[in-house]
């Protein structure tokens, strides 16, 4: 491929990311995940008395259109059917109006049967039909809100958990204790296979049976549970509710501890018309996306990151960083600096606040992996022309002072590593607690590698990604789907630390990349390879994941063949309106679990990795 067909694809998809932006100055991508975001609205609004019959009938369509040929629903694109969601999307449609005996829903049956029935749902979808009066509470995992009253120094409180699997896990303690039932206006007996679960763990020498037992004990506490404890427990539950609603109505910008919260209120008594619920249903109208008569949710919005990554992206290109596009999105960025204390200071009570979130409103949750991109983005701008060099320098601090104790970085917490959560008998789906990642640490030592600061600080990240380089050579990608994403975060910021590309750890790395490039010149990963070892590195080729691939091997200053085709890929697969389609899903939210289509991932980094490209022609 010549370096003038890749410049002209650089141009095309350089212009088309700025007419992206919004006219205050951010990027969002739209954010797609699977049907359990869709169905469990239904389901909230069915709880709440709120269903409304026009947004049932779009929301059904929307269902009804993520169905695959064979009745079954998938996490992502193209992976394998999941029988939580099928059951949770089978639901949704009866909700909708939908026959027991409709084609469509006899497939879905089919396959749940086949596959052990209800009975065999992960625990939260069980919880949603507990609610929905079609499971026994009794039958569930105990989860008392007296764990509101342990102290953050004992195990097992609710700052040991992810700040995601807090914010859930706080609601949900109500919503439990208060046993919230709004029967379904029909039965799902058609989806017991009558197969009981596997039997709990019973031997005490392990912790899986005595986390079993502990449930067990918690059963009987509750029947004899003593009334003034539970009553501060839930009062001091609703009061950290309340207090972490953000502005936008939303509880942590994401949709499971939302909805929760939302139904956790209600079963205290707060009515529909509370100003707190009115907020929340507001803010849920805002991550509504509505097209082609259907009707869906965004289980987040990513405008921040989305932005950061925007702004790098045109920089790379050579957009000016004194130009309208990146002012604005720097003017907008400032104003979400967040200047207050959340979670994250129960561990770290001394450190001054500087960092930004994910969403519009998030204010409770900065994260370490924002706040690199969004300084990186900074660190672009003329700094004593906009005003930017405190925020820089507050952002750096923060991020410095949330190291973990072994070097790396976490996305949210700092040592949030207490394993034992992750076997507790409700904790079936999604990571809940976060240790550090090879990407995040990744991108903070390459913002501490590239504007200079905190040395010492910078060399024990290194250390850290250096310990945790897979034998294959690659890293594993927390927060993107998977050694391809890892991979392109580790080596740019070790080169950027001063690691020689000829490190023979950095050849180990680009060799990997090499031997996983596809026949088209592309890389892709498949997110089954978060279970499946066999599927790492393996993939359809994606714009995004072939832009990782390039980032890495053009910081190791790989210029070869590898390199061609995977710009070649990029230039061929581009859109004439400068754009890549990607359906495929290369976002991840909890590995192995639930995964996202980051709408403007396939803008973002094919043109990063051209720009790079190009720049080292000129």
């Amino acid at each position: 491929m010549t370096a003038r067909s890749a410049q002209a694809a650089l141009e095309l998809g350089r212009d088309a990311l700025l007419r992206g932006q919004d006219g205050e100055g951010w990027w969002k991508g739209v954010l797609d995940t699977n049907v359990t975001m869709d169905a469990e609205d239904l389901l909230l609004r069915h709880v709440l008395g709120v269903l409304d019959p026009a947004d049932v009938a779009a929301t059904g369509a929307w269902i009804r259109s993520q169905q695959r040929d064979d009745g079954t629903w998938a996490t992502f694109h193209g992976g394998p059917a999941d029988l939580s969601t099928t059951v949770e999307g089978y639901v949704a449609l009866r909700l909708a109006g939908d026959a027991a005996d409709a084609s469509h829903l006899e497939k879905a049956r089919a396959f749940i049967l086949e596959h052990g029935g209800v009975e065999r749902t992960r625990v939260f979808t069980r919880i949603w039909l507990a609610i929905c009066g079609r499971w026994s509470w009794d039958d569930l995992p105990a989860l008392p809100p007296e764990i509101m009253l342990l102290p953050s120094s004992m195990p097992l409180n609710i700052y040991d958990f992810a700040c995601w699997a807090r914010q859930t896990i706080v609601p949900l303690t109500v919503v439990w204790s208060q046993r919230l039932t709004r029967p379904l206006p029909f039965d799902i007996d058609e989806l017991r296979s009558g197969s009981l679960p596997a039997p709990p763990p019973t031997s005490l020498r392990t912790w899986p049976g005595r986390l079993t037992a502990l449930d067990h004990l918690l059963k009987r506490y509750e029947r004899h549970r003593v009334g003034a404890v539970r009553r501060a427990a839930l009062a001091r539950a609703e009061r950290w509710i309340v207090q972490r609603q953000e502005a936008d109505g939303s509880w942590g910008g994401i949709q499971p501890p939302w909805v929760y919260s939302m139904m956790a209120l209600h079963a205290l008594g707060y009515p529909i018309d509370h100003p707190v619920l009115q907020a929340g249903f507001q803010g849920l109208e805002r991550f509504t996306v509505r097209e082609h008569g259907t009707r869906r949710l965004e289980a987040c919005q990513s405008p921040v990151w989305d932005t950061a990554l925007a702004v790098i992206a045109l920089a790379d290109a050579g957009v000016d960083s004194g130009g309208p596009a990146i002012s604005r999105a720097t003017d907008w960025l400032l104003e979400k600096e967040i200047r207050i204390c959340g979670d994250w200071s129960v561990r770290r009570p001394d450190l001054a606040p500087g960092g930004w979130a994910f969403e519009f409103a998030n204010v409770h949750y900065p994260d370490i992996d924002d706040t690199a991109e969004v300084v990186l983005a900074l660190a672009r701008v003329d700094q004593e022309a906009a005003g930017i060099a405190e925020p820089i320098t507050r952002g750096i601090d923060w991020m410095v002072g949330m190291q973990c104790a072994d070097g790396g970085w976490g996305a949210f917490d700092v040592d949030n590593t207490r394993s034992i959560c992750r076997q507790l008998p409700f904790c079936d789906f999604g990571e809940v607690i976060d240790p550090p990642s090879a990407d995040v640490t990744a991108h903070v030592v390459e913002v501490l590698a590239v504007l200079g600061r905190s040395p010492e600080r910078r060399d024990r990240g290194v250390e850290w990604l250096w310990r945790h380089q897979e034998d294959d050579g690659s890293w594993f990608g927390r927060w993107g789907a998977n050694h391809v994403y890892g991979t392109g975060a580790v080596v740019p910021a070790l080169v950027a630390a001063g690691v020689s590309p000829d490190d023979p750890r950095v050849r180990r790395a680009v060799t990997w990349l090499t031997r996983h490039q596809n026949d088209d010149g592309g890389w892709g990963e498949d997110l089954r390879s978060y279970r499946d070892r066999t599927w790492i590195g393996r993939g359809s080729s994606t714009p995004s994941q072939t832009g990782w691939a390039l980032l890495a091997l053009l910081a190791a200053g790989e210029r070869g063949e590898p390199t061609e085709r995977g710009v070649a890929y990029l230039a061929k697969s581009q859109r004439d309106d400068g754009t890549w389609d990607e359906p495929q899903f290369t976002g991840t939210g909890f590995p192995g679990d639930f995964y996202i289509n980051y709408g403007l991932y396939r803008q973002v980094f094919p043109v990063m990795a051209l720009a790079r490209y190009t720049g080292g022609e000129r």
